[in-house]
């Protein structure tokens, strides 16, 4: 009896030394990610490390009253085409160019019943300058500040910067949804090879 005792002592140190050892997604989640936002006309937040954990994310700042704001019909066909691959969109919505509404729920009314949109979309905050909200304030550190609405940002896997798009890059049928495939390729390689 003592020694089935042990034995089950020993297994539960295991265990429990096993579990303590497994890092946790905000140690696997890139510092200027551990941020949770309020979701977009919502008392909801997101939290980006858990929404963005092992995932493709294209990072966007939107405007509801802009020449691009059609663009948010191709984001949500890429996030449709995608999403089951590792592709996680995260729109920003920003009056940094003075194209957003001021009320929350008239963005919404035009991210979610105009377009259609299902990805994630956060509250509207600057997205450039002193002001900028923390995920922008990396992205243009990195790389560069938005200059207009959609500006696009494509991050990897680990949370580095692949590359910006300007305004005018389409979402689809492009060097961006090249570039999506690219950096999902492999599972877009497993797909197709459980589909022969």
């Amino acid at each position: 009896m003592q020694s089935i005792n042990r034995v089950a002592a020993l297994f539960f140190m295991f265990i429990s030394c096993t579990l303590m050892a497994q890092p946790s997604e905000t140690d696997q989640c890139p510092t200027w990610l551990q941020h949770k936002l309020p979701k977009l006309h919502s008392a909801d937040y997101l939290d980006l490390c858990k929404i963005s954990h092992n995932k493709v994310l294209l990072i966007v700042n939107t405007a509801s009253s802009c020449h691009f704001t059609p663009q948010f019909k191709q984001l949500e066909n890429l996030y449709q085409r995608y999403k089951d691959q590792g592709l996680m969109i995260i729109g920003f919505p920003s009056d940094s160019f003075f194209q957003e509404h001021d009320n929350a729920k008239k963005t919404a009314k035009v991210c979610y019943i105009n377009y259609g949109v299902s990805f994630p979309i956060v509250a509207s905050s600057p997205v450039r300058g002193k002001k900028a909200n923390a995920v922008f304030h990396y992205l243009g550190e990195k790389s560069t500040y938005p200059k207009w609405n959609f500006y696009k940002y494509l991050i990897n896997k680990q949370g580095l910067i692949h590359d910006y798009y300007i305004s005018t890059t389409a979402p689809e049928g492009g060097k961006l949804e090249a570039d999506i495939i690219q950096l999902l390729s492999p599972a877009l390689l497993n797909k197709q090879a459980k589909n022969l």
